[in-house]
C-alpha cells in the first residue's frame, strides 16, 4: 500500500496537560499490477480491440487508464488500512509537534505512550457514506481516498476523542437515545435538532472509548443535562469551545471546524 499523507494539520491545546491533532489523510486507491490480472473478468476497455494479458506488461499506463470495479469489501479493506496508517502518522506528527519521543503500547486499553505514560485515543471517519460507496463501486485507477482522522494526548487519565463528518439519522438516534435525551431534542427547531443529535453522537462514541463500554450501553447513557451548553456552543460558534459535565468530572471540547469533540 503506498505511503499515506496527511494534509490540513491542525493542532489544539485543550489544557495544560491535554492535546489533540486532526488532519486529512490521502492515498491513491490502485491495484498491482497482479491484482489486475486477477480481476481481468471486471475490466473494462475502452476504445480497444483486443488485448492479451501477456502484453500488458508493455502497455505505457501513463497514457493508458482503463477503469476497473472494486468490491464494496474490498474499498471497506482499503479505507481501514487508509485509517489505520492515518490516525498513526497523525500521533507520531503531534509527537514531534511536542517534542516528545515516545512510543504507543497498543496491547490493552486505554492506550498509553510505553515511557511517559501518556493517555492517547484516536478516531476516524470515511470521506464517503455507505451508500454513496456503493453507488460509486466504478473507480479509476487514480482515484484518491480520502479520511480524517485525530488524536489526543493527555499527561492526567484516560481521554476520548471523536470525529464525524456526517449527520446521525434522527431513527438511530430514536433506537439508542434517552427518553430524556430524545423529548429534549424533539423540542428544537429541525437545525439544532441535527447539529445537537450529532454532537450527542460524539460526547456517547467519546465515553465509550474513555470507559469501555459496550457500545449500545455507552449510547443509551442520558447526556440530556449537557443539551442547554451545547445549544449555547452552537449559537456562538468560536474555534474551540469547552464546558465542564460536571457529572462525570470530565471536560468536553468541540472544535466546529474540525467536526471533532474531546473529552479529557
Amino acid at each position: 500500500m503506498p505511503t499515506v499523507k496527511l494534509t490540513h494539520l491542525q493542532y489544539t491545546q485543550l489544557n495544560p496537560t491535554t492535546w489533540c491533532a486532526t488532519a486529512q489523510v490521502s492515498e491513491p486507491l490502485c491495484l498491482s499490477f497482479d491484482t489486475f490480472r486477477e480481476k481481468s473478468s471486471w475490466l473494462w476497455v475502452f476504445n480497444t480491440s483486443t488485448i492479451h494479458f501477456n502484453k500488458m506488461d508493455g502497455l505505457n499506463w501513463q497514457y493508458y487508464s482503463p477503469r476497473v470495479i472494486l468490491s464494496a469489501r474490498e474499498m471497506a479493506h482499503q479505507q481501514r488500512q487508509l485509517q489505520r496508517k492515518g490516525v498513526r502518522l497523525l500521533l507520531q506528527q503531534l509527537l514531534n509537534y511536542l517534542e516528545l519521543r515516545d512510543t504507543l503500547d497498543e496491547s490493552d486499553f486505554p492506550y498509553q505512550l510505553i515511557d511517559s505514560k501518556h493517555y492517547v485515543c484516536f478516531s476516524h471517519t470515511g470521506a464517503t457514506q455507505k451508500k454513496a460507496v456503493h453507488q460509486n463501486l466504478n473507480q479509476s485507477l487514480n482515484t484518491r481516498s480520502n479520511s480524517k482522522v485525530a488524536v489526543t494526548i493527555s499527561r492526567h487519565r484516560p481521554i476520548g476523542i471523536d470525529i464525524e463528518t456526517n449527520d446521525v439519522a434522527w431513527h438511530v438516534a430514536q433506537r439508542f437515545y434517552s427518553d430524556n435525551e430524545l423529548r429534549v431534542i424533539q423540542s428544537l427547531p429541525t437545525s439544532q435538532r441535527d447539529i445537537i443529535t450529532k454532537l450527542l453522537w460524539q460526547i456517547k462514541e467519546s465515553f465509550i472509548k474513555i470507559h469501555q463500554y459496550k457500545l449500545a450501553q455507552g449510547l443509551g447513557i442520558d447526556y440530556s443535562y449537557l443539551i442547554a451548553d451545547l445549544l449555547n456552543a452552537i449559537r456562538d460558534p468560536l474555534s474551540l469551545w469547552v464546558t465542564a459535565d460536571y457529572r462525570s468530572q470530565y471536560h468536553v471540547a468541540i472544535l466546529p471546524i474540525q467536526q471533532t469533540v474531546v473529552i479529557f
